[in-house]
């Protein structure tokens, strides 16, 4: 049987989402602060509402993709928030926002109270990935809880289960220390191409069978060769998320030390006034040969 499907935060993200879900049969209803970012939904076929608490009103389940962890508390735990709806039952709220552990498990334990399950899945790909149903989804959860959204992650992506709740988070730390720190890796073999007159934009394909092929060498080089810096991501999230990342491993016994440069080096660029670009604008971070 086909979901009513609520959606909260229809930025770039969440309107490939949002897109994905309409082509896939399903009655979405949305919001977001921004009514531009309504609007934009109403074109791709949802229905908008003023609050998160109407999404969950009128919907089997709730997807949540929102930029900060002050935003997700909002969602559920805020005036007009999701806690504060008249629930069908069978409910189940999902996060694909990036936000820390210790948040996911209070948002679990406020959800479970009122008899609402919850996964935390947030995803990788981009917006382009969202559209195309072809998101890495990382997951943790209840297995029950986990079964009841299955069909719907599974036409947005490859969603694997990694454990209880605060896994999917625990894992996508790990997805950020690999994608964010190869922003600058490829930023900076970017640069060396260029010095040594090379096309770059042909990287991608002379390198795709050997190891240091990837999916986000073919995104980001031909990209930079372009100078193209509109954003599928903000360079700001890249920096919200290294933070994170930062403060979520720094009174463990770990050494990251690639994840610090990485980190430095989006505090300067965010500073030197380029947050709205795109995180591969990285690359102004490197002088030109």
């Amino acid at each position: 049987m086909i979901s009513d499907v609520g959606f909260i935060g229809l930025g770039l993200m969440g309107l490939g989402f949002v897109e994905r879900l309409v082509a896939q049969g399903y009655t979405v209803v949305g919001t977001d602060l921004k009514p531009e970012a309504r609007a934009a939904a109403e074109r791709l076929g949802a229905r908008t509402v003023g609050s998160a608490a109407e999404v969950a009103a009128a919907a089997d389940h709730v997807l949540i993709c929102v930029t900060t962890p002050a935003a997700v508390d909002a969602v559920v735990r805020g005036e007009d928030g999701i806690l504060s709806a008249r629930c069908r039952a069978g409910l189940v709220v999902v996060d694909h926002s990036t936000t820390d552990v210790p948040l996911t498990l209070e948002i679990d334990q406020a959800l479970a109270g009122a008899g609402i399950g919850f996964v935390d899945a947030p995803v990788s790909g981009g917006p382009p990935a969202a559209r195309d149903g072809t998101l890495a989804i990382m997951a943790g959860g209840r297995n029950e809880d986990f079964a009841r959204v299955a069909p719907i992650l599974s036409g947005l992506g490859r969603a694997t289960l990694m454990g209880g709740v605060g896994a999917g988070q625990a894992t996508k730390l790990v997805n950020q220390s690999l994608v964010l720190t190869n922003y600058c890796v490829i930023a900076e073999a970017f640069r060396l191409a260029e010095a040594f007159g090379v096309d770059a934009a042909k990287i991608p394909e002379a390198l795709e069978t050997g190891h240091a092929g990837s999916n986000l060498l073919k995104t980001l080089m031909p990209r930079l060769a372009a100078e193209d810096f509109a954003p599928t991501g903000y360079a700001r999230q890249v920096l919200k998320d290294l933070e994170m990342l930062h403060s979520a491993t720094k009174d463990l016994p770990l050494a990251m030390p690639m994840a610090g440069q990485a980190l430095t080096l989006f505090r300067l660029h965010v500073a030197a006034g380029h947050a709205d670009e795109d995180g591969c604008s990285i690359v102004k971070m490197y002088p030109k040969a």
